[in-house]
């Protein structure tokens, strides 16, 4: 059952209005943002290295703070695609464009996928690029037996979040065929983030040692990569969510209504760098990651939204 339609803010100028105080970057929290995050991602690698003569065990545990710090990286580099993190475009692509390469996500191939999802979301006639594959029941049911056993497989969690999850960025993402011919900067972007990648291993496994390398770089990226997939799952993928078609698609409905409110602790929250407040980063994705609590805290009036707690 969809929300009150009446309890929506009466047009998108209002919504608009209410967000603006928001926007725009506040370059001294970005550059904080950026910079302490990265030094704790660094300490934390240089711990695990450290952990090695100790217990792997130990290497383990703290390859769950580095995979978040990783994804904290990841809301960055995504908030540089939306133009919200620098106010210079250069900036925020030679930052986006470094990020990509610890991340494992081309940036500019983002960047444009991404804001086609943000242009689309919740639209079933423009399913495809950024979002994970979705049927309608009557497509489903049209499907061939093995279409079916294909579609559940994708779809089942240890696929999504654990073998997909790895897939699509270590494997998925090194692949310049995965966007059209015409989209030239963004081959150029996979293509030279794999270059960046490349010179990253072999130089980390020159100087600590291959095995050494993947020992540590492995479980963390790994987890990570499912992490990510989690998020962006429940942040659409939920009831009751919103899909409509293209005529009667409207891009605020989709924001607060195909967007949740993913209501995490305060500290994963933060090592999620506020992505859970996604109903309010969809209305306005001009709004740094840092600016998304302020809008939930002043309590605005932009309509019913569905909550989700772990």
């Amino acid at each position: 059952m969809r929300p009150d339609p009446t309890l929506l803010p009466t047009s998108a100028v209002s919504l608009n209005a209410l967000l603006a105080p928001y926007r725009g970057p506040v370059f001294k929290h970005s550059l904080w943002q950026l910079t302490s995050t990265f030094g704790l991602f660094v300490s934390t690698w240089v711990l695990m290295y450290l952990s090695l003569r100790i217990s792997y065990a130990l290497t383990l545990a703290l390859a769950v703070p580095a995979a978040f710090l990783m994804v904290r990286l990841f809301i960055i580099q995504h908030d540089c695609g939306h133009g919200s993190f620098f106010r210079s475009s250069r900036v925020a692509d030679i930052v986006g464009s470094v990020l990509g390469v610890l991340t494992l996500t081309p940036y500019h191939y983002w960047k444009k996928t991404h804001a086609i999802h943000h242009a689309t979301s919740g639209n079933l006639e423009h399913r495809g690029f950024g979002d994970i594959d979705t049927l309608t029941v009557s497509e489903y049911l049209a499907l061939s037996p093995w279409g079916r056993f294909k579609y559940r497989v994708y779809r089942h969690p240890v696929v999504l979040f654990g073998v997909g999850a790895a897939l699509h960025f270590l494997v998925r993402h090194r692949l310049p065929t995965i966007v059209p011919k015409t989209w030239t900067r963004e081959r150029r972007s996979i293509i030279w983030t794999n270059v960046g990648l490349l010179a990253f291993v072999v130089l980390a496994g020159s100087s600590v040692g291959f095995t050494t390398f993947l020992l540590i770089y492995l479980p963390f990226t790994l987890l990570a990569c499912s992490i990510g997939v989690w998020l962006f799952y429940v942040q659409h993928q939920f009831e009751p969510t919103y899909w409509e078609h293209d005529d009667r698609w409207r891009y605020e409905a989709a924001a607060l209504e195909g967007s949740s409110y993913y209501q995490l602790p305060r500290l994963l929250q933060w090592l999620t760098g506020n992505i859970g407040l996604h109903h309010v980063h969809h209305l306005n994705p001009r709004i740094p990651n840092y600016g998304l609590q302020a809008v939930v805290d002043a309590d605005l009036p932009l309509g019913p939204v569905t909550r989700l707690t772990l």
